[in-house]
């Protein structure tokens, strides 16, 4: 049996779900991000003090079809850009759709419907915060990470990096900087 737990998206929640499941003496064979696979059906009761525990850690077990879809949308693009090593150089909406077996354009339809956002913007979004975590590893330079992260120049993602947090990527990372520094010596 699958379950569809909605919030789900760091290993820090996979480990915390798994030791719910546990602690109810649930027999899972696969927690994924968003997703746990159970061994038997579980009970009306089972499923709501699941339910109760999840929610007490930010997390929501999901029972509608639409809610569920947006979920696993959600994860599709986590785990693509935060969780793989290389970004699949096809387009998004390609690698979204082969991945969940859904025409893209109902795919995009209804998440703009559920969200208010496309999955466009959810995207930038997230390569926004995937380039604020690789500025402050300080391992790529801005031509690197607009590399790995398939942007077409360096240019392009300043450009969107600015028009999402208000500031430069060299800016941002000076910034971090001076208010780590700024923390280290309190």
């Amino acid at each position: 049996m699958k379950l569809y737990i909605k919030y789900m998206v760091s290993m820090r929640c996979k480990m915390q779900v798994e030791a719910e499941l546990k602690k109810l003496d649930l027999n899972y064979f696969v927690v994924e991000l968003g997703m746990v696979e159970i061994l038997e059906n579980i009970s009306e009761e089972k499923r709501i003090q699941l339910k109760i525990k999840l929610s007490k850690w930010g997390l929501e077990l999901l029972d509608d079809k639409r809610s569920i879809l947006i979920e696993k949308i959600k994860v599709v693009i986590i785990n693509m850009i935060h969780h793989s090593e290389e970004i699949p150089k096809i387009n998004y909406s390609d690698y979204i759709s082969d991945k969940l077996g859904y025409d893209y354009t109902y795919l995009a339809n209804t998440f703009s419907e559920v969200k208010g956002i496309t999955i466009q913007h959810y995207i930038i979004n997230h390569k926004v915060e995937k380039i604020k975590e690789l500025l402050l590893y300080d391992e790529l330079n801005i031509s690197e990470i607009a590399n790995k992260l398939h942007y077409s120049s360096a240019a392009h993602l300043s450009n969107q990096f600015k028009k999402s947090t208000g500031l430069s990527p060299s800016f941002y990372k000076k910034m971090q900087l001076k208010r780590k520094e700024n923390l280290e010596n309190l």
